[in-house]
């Protein structure tokens, strides 16, 4: 009896999907050793993750954010 192969060949949306997912939970063996493949070989998923790291950070900031509930955070002048 033959060992079923583990696909490890993703496309970028199912990578994007895997990025997106892993935001939420842990992934399994074969789906991280996929994701981190398709990460080495590709150019435009690595700038996504960036850009979902980015949000993050974002979310992140503003959540923790200790001005009034209806005040927006001071702007940043561009003048010393």
């Amino acid at each position: 009896m033959k060992a079923s192969a583990i696909p490890l060949r993703r496309t970028c949306r199912q990578a994007a999907a895997l990025l997106i997912a892993r935001e939420d939970r842990t992934l399994g063996l074969s789906d991280a050793l996929a994701l981190r493949l398709h990460m080495l070989a590709c150019k435009t998923c690595p700038q996504f993750e960036n850009q979902i790291l980015t949000m993050r950070l974002a979310m992140n900031r503003w959540r923790h954010y200790g001005g009034d509930a209806g005040t927006p955070p001071p702007a940043q002048s561009d003048t010393p």
